[in-house]
Order: structure tokens, then sequence, then C-alpha cells
């Protein structure tokens, strides 16, 4: 059997497509001969784009609506406009940049992704989603192709502080978001303001259902399936939803040298238990479910004082809003019974700032696997555990997501790391899988 055979059966059995009517054994014509992207211009931008928003010791502080910020994005729409596509600011401080097809009653397909990055943040995650889009329309440039659909390059703003860009774009970006502090310092209006948009006119930003033929997003992984697996594109089947929960543990403060052990109201005991039966509790469910407590508050926060109060931050993550609400009522269940034993009150507040799991489109994901396996390039069927503007994207178009391995699973890191044979492959596919949706 030779190499590529192999590969496409690996590619199949791990995306369990049959399932899905995707008859890729045999290959696919259409993907022979198409143009390739142009690797070392892909990697040369990303260290050209890492110096803006540089600190001292050479790291990454990229925030949005910081002085690195209106730089790299200047930067950016400098490269879209050599490239053709005369790139606008919409009221979210989205960069849209427009390249024409041969049919103007089209939809545009949509792709690209952020270029701010979390403080002391790598220099991959988005930036090589957004470098890659960049990439695609200068290599239609170069091969003088002109698709059916117009095409759109968008770098969404401040995806890092919240998805406030694509927020924006979808209509849920709402007036109490606009008053929230972005990890810049400034209101998100302000912020909005400094990078060119108009928080006061946002429902300009908007886009309807249906008026985007197909969005995709090319986003290294950010975790470690791909690396350790040694596979080389993951498909994304969907976004995880993620529920926030504020825990308050009630107990009774006493003097800790005084009070015997079998007649304390301890939170910090209670709290601790009831960290372990989340772990407990989700590990125990079948599916890639993730719970995490992330936050944890003492009070009063002195060596010889009974904690009377803890605040405990929970973090639940799953494809399925249904999956979610079951570990939460778990969790809740179990919570009674600390309670009870501990002689505490537990209570629950969900924040409200829960994002909805987002499932990517079928039809995109055979797409994406098929460029892949014509490339020679293993592939996964695989969830997304971090938020991505995709997320939003898929309230109003058919949405894609094509992942590339993460070195050792490390992102929001000065580490982070992704090869440079990783990034043109990636590239490829978004290139190919772009022609390929323009046809359909």
């Amino acid at each position: 059997m030779s190499r590529r055979s192999f590969l496409k059966k690996t590619a199949l059995a791990s995306l369990g497509f049959s399932a899905l009517g995707l008859p890729v054994l045999e290959a696919n014509p259409f993907f022979a001969n198409l143009p390739k992207v142009n690797r070392q211009r892909i990697v040369d931008r990303i260290a050209e784009l890492a110096k803006f928003g540089q600190d001292e010791r050479g790291h990454g502080f990229r925030v949005a609506y910081t002085t690195g910020d209106v730089e790299g994005r200047k930067w950016f729409m400098d490269l879209m406009e050599k490239a053709g596509l005369n790139p606008r600011i919409d009221a979210g401080g989205n960069i849209i940049g427009r390249r024409e097809g041969k049919n103007p009653s089209l939809k545009p397909i949509g792709f690209g992704s952020h270029i701010d990055m979390v403080p002391d943040g790598g220099n991959y995650d988005g930036t090589l989603g957004s470098l890659a889009a960049l990439e695609v329309i200068e290599i239609l440039n170069e091969n003088k192709i002109t698709t059916e659909h117009p095409l759109e390059v968008i770098i969404f703003a401040n995806e890092e502080g919240g998805l406030i860009g694509s927020k924006a774009m979808v209509g849920k970006l709402t007036p109490e978001g606009l008053k929230q502090i972005s990890q810049s310092g400034l209101e998100m209006a302000e912020g909005i303001r400094t990078i060119g948009g108009n928080p006061e006119d946002i429902k300009s930003a908007e886009r309807k259902k249906g008026e985007v033929h197909a969005w995709l997003e090319l986003h290294i992984e950010q975790g470690g399936i791909l690396d350790a697996e040694g596979l080389q594109i993951g498909v994304v089947e969907g976004i995880v939803g993620i529920l926030d929960v504020e825990v308050l543990v009630e107990g009774f403060a006493n003097h800790a040298g005084t009070t015997p052990m079998k007649l304390r109201k301890d939170a910090m005991l209670a709290a601790s238990k009831l960290t372990v039966a989340v772990n407990e509790i989700v590990t125990a469910m079948p599916g890639n479910q993730v719970g995490t407590v992330g936050k944890v508050e003492a009070h009063p926060g002195a060596y010889n004082v009974v904690p009377g109060k803890v605040i405990l931050g929970l973090e639940i993550r799953d494809l399925s809003f249904d999956k979610i609400e079951e570990i939460l009522a778990a969790i809740e269940k179990k919570a009674k019974e600390i309670a009870a034993e501990t002689q505490t009150s537990i209570s629950f507040r969900r924040e409200p700032s829960f994002n909805l799991p987002a499932l990517t489109d079928s039809s995109l994901q055979q797409k994406i696997n098929a460029a892949a396996i014509a490339l020679g390039l293993s592939t996964k069927q695989m969830q997304s555990g971090a938020g991505h503007d995709s997320q939003q994207m898929a309230l109003i178009a058919p949405v894609g997501m094509i992942f590339v391995p993460s070195v050792g699973g490390i992102s929001h890191s000065y580490n982070e790391f992704t090869k440079a044979e990783d990034m043109e492959n990636g590239a490829n596919v978004l290139l190919h899988t772009i022609l390929a949706v323009d046809q359909s």
C-alpha cells in the first residue's frame, strides 16, 4: 500500500466520515494541479508581525487596543492594500478586505482570524490564520485566478478579550458589553474608537444570516492532540460551549486555635471537597467534556482563622449544551451532600457570558478533509476546546475550521510554536478548501 493510500484510509478511519457520506477513497481530480502557498513568506511575516508590541524581553504584548495592536493592524492593512483588498474598518473595529469575484450576485466567502494576543502571548494564535488568509489572496493574484464568489478577508478585533469584533458582526455586542473594561484598561467602546471603529454606530457592523456564503478559519490547535498523535490536520467538528459559574461556600469564621475540628464549619474544607468532586464527576462521564475550578478566594484569609467564606470559579466546557447542563446538575447534587456533611451552605450563580457550543458545517468538514487528503496529509476530526470568532460566525453562516499542530500543546504563552511545515500545510488546505467551496 502506498503512503498516500495509507494516509487516506487512516484519515477516514479517524474521521468516521462514512457516516457523512464522504467518498474519499478515490482521488478527487478537482485538487490536482492547484497552486500552493509560499511557505517562506508566511514564516517571514509571522516574525515581522511579532515585533509589534514586543516588550524589552522580546515577549509579545499586542493586547487589543494597545499601541502594539494599533501599529500591527496598520502594518497588516498596508499589506492588504498592496494585495488589492482595499481594506476598511467596520464599526466594531474589524478589518475587512474584499476581492471581487466573477459573479457579483453571489455571497462572499469569508476567511481570516485575529492578530491581537493575550498578555505575554505567542506569535501563532490567530496570527497564522490571518496571514494565511492574506497569503491565499496573494497566491490567487499571482496565478491570475478569479473566483466565482467574492472573497472577504476579515481580521476580527479583540478576539482574546471576549470575541468582541465577531460579536459586533453578528449583532451580539450589547451596550453592557461596550462598557466592560478590556485587557488594555480601556472600556470596550473607547478601545474600539482607538482602532478606528465607531461604538455609537455599532449596529452598522452587523451582518445578517445568509449574507456570507461560508466562513473558514485556519488556527493552531492550542492543545497537544495533533502533536502527540503525529497528525497534520485537525478537521474541527465544533467549538465547545463555555459555562462559567461562581460558587459561594459559606461556613462560620472562627479562631483556628480554639475551635475543635469536629465543631468547625470550615468553608475551605467544603470547597476543597467540592473541587475534588468536580474532577471526579467530569472524568466519570464518557466524552471529551472538561471541568475546572480555576479560582479560589478564601475569607477572611488569615493563618489563624477558620475560613468562613470561599468563592470558587467553576468552568465547564463541552460540544453539547445538554451535557454541560447534566454536568452542572450532578455537581450541584454533590454540593448538597458536601454542605450537609460540613455544616456549610453552597450556592451557584451562573455568569451571564455563557458561550453556546457551535457545530461546524458537515459539508465544509468534508471539503477540508478532501483537500487535506489530496495534499497527502493525515487528518483527525476533533473539537475545539478553546473559543474562536468562528463560534460567533456560526450564527450567520456555515462555518469550517482547520487546525494545525501546536508543539507540545503550548499556547497563550511566549513558548507557543508551530512548525513552518505545519503552517504551510494548513495554509494550503485553506486555499484548496476555499477554491472547492467556490465551486459548490
